[in-house]
């Protein structure tokens, strides 16, 4: 089979990796993708945003099946466009993909189906919203309704940081479009824990849990990032909290979504806080998450293509999907500034050296005229190891960490350990 993953971060890197496992793969391409995903997948110079010349392309190659990973081009319809052309794809559908693009419409379809979350009011003006701040108090959080790469929601602690939030998204428009509407609810506490769940429009498989690190500094400390790493399973996740979100969330949520017209079918990420209340949804989103899909796939011990493939034809239950019984960890190292403004184009080295006892996922990276890898984002390694228990995981993907070097790197040194 020949197939096409779109999209060029550590998520794809580690899709990529998985497939490749498949005999029946015979030819394996990834637009853009990056200087890791190189040594493993052909590159096609093509922005996953740009869904007519992903099409055409796919067309003109005869790809066999396609895999749209990011957000955007699943909220563009991407996945609606290659179905159309003739090209099985694996993603939900634009009007699925809503799930994520919009955390209005996520709250609302909560609320009328009685998924737990935290209660909150949606703000289409700025002075409505900072008086709805003023009279809650803090903490409070403020979120973008669009897509803003992760980073649009802001758990503020003051009054003062929360208004300022505000301000940035909807006068300042931050994140463009994203802000335009913003929703504002309660601040809820508890441990955080990451269920994603392979779903074909009717039945769902959950992953093993994880639990991702969204602050840039050790002691969650510092700005919103993307992800700094994640670790897998979450200690906090038991057995009956499991059985309680499978009843509470899980099912109602697929249901509700197919109830809605908008059957889900591809990754549906569930971001969970677990509450004196009980388990409750932070956010939903409609793909895998990254760094957590780099921990969960280092544990899938079943074919990634069939799961995928049976995903789309809704026979997913008749899928034996086999995981298995150790822990993971995946680091992310990035370039000094990041999530703010950063150099690119520095040497990387050491990355043979980790390779030895981890998989070094590539995110932002590009290989040179002469062949050496360099950095090209902000987010530019997912340094990822398993064993048998967590503590082992974590110590064998920082050991790994240590081999590499380039200039500016930073990471945090507490993941898994916090």
């Amino acid at each position: 089979m020949k197939i096409l993953v779109v999209g060029g971060g550590g998520r794809e890197h580690a899709i990529c990796w998985k497939l490749a496992q498949n005999p029946q793969v015979t030819g394996l391409w990834c637009a853009p993708g990056n200087g890791g995903i190189a040594e493993i997948a052909q590159c096609v110079d093509i922005a996953a945003t740009d869904v007519d010349a992903m099409v055409a392309w796919a067309k003109e190659n005869a790809m066999d099946f396609v895999v749209v990973a990011p957000d955007d081009p699943l909220a563009l319809g991407m996945v609606d466009a290659m179905e159309n052309a003739g090209i099985p794809a694996f993603g939900p559908s634009a009007e699925a993909a809503v799930i994520e693009a919009s955390k209005i419409f996520s709250k609302d379809l909560m609320a009328r189906y009685g998924i737990p979350s935290a209660r909150c009011r949606v703000f289409e003006e700025m002075d409505p919203a900072l008086e709805y701040v003023r009279e809650q108090g803090a903490p409070i959080v403020v979120k973008a309704d669009g897509l803003a790469l992760g980073k649009g929601v802001v758990v503020a602690q003051s009054v003062e940081e929360a208004e300022s939030a505000v301000r940035s998204m909807m006068a300042d428009r931050k994140f463009g479009d994203a802000g335009t509407r913003v929703v504002i609810e309660e601040c809820m506490t508890g441990p955080e824990v990451t269920v994603l769940a392979f779903c074909d429009g009717e039945h769902l498989s959950c992953m093993p849990s994880c639990q991702d690190h969204k602050r840039a500094l050790d002691g969650n400390q510092g700005p919103n990032t993307g992800g700094m790493g994640a670790f897998s399973p979450s200690p906090n996740y038991t057995p009956e909290v499991a059985e309680e979100c499978m009843r509470t969330i899980f099912l109602p949520t697929v249901a509700a979504m197919k109830a809605e017209g908008r059957p889900f079918r591809g990754v549906l990420y569930f971001g969970l806080m677990l509450t004196p209340d009980g388990p409750k949804v932070v956010e939903y989103n409609a793909r895998f998450g990254d760094p957590e899909c780099q921990v969960v796939l280092s544990l899938l011990d079943s074919d990634l293509l069939e799961i995928m493939q049976a995903c789309r034809s809704g026979t997913l239950d008749q899928v034996d999907i086999r995981w298995r019984p150790e822990a993971a960890c995946c680091l992310v190292l990035a370039s000094g500034g990041y999530p703010g403004s950063y150099e690119k184009g520095y040497p990387i080295s050491g990355l043979e050296q980790a390779g030895s006892s981890s998989v070094v996922f590539h995110a932002g990276t590009c290989r040179a005229e002469a062949g050496q890898i360099l950095t090209n984002g902000g987010r530019v390694l997912g340094v990822t190891a398993t064993g048998p228990t967590l503590a082992e995981a974590v110590d064998t993907a920082y050991a790994a960490a240590g081999c590499i070097e380039f200039q500016d790197m930073f990471f945090r040194r507490d993941i898994g350990r916090v």
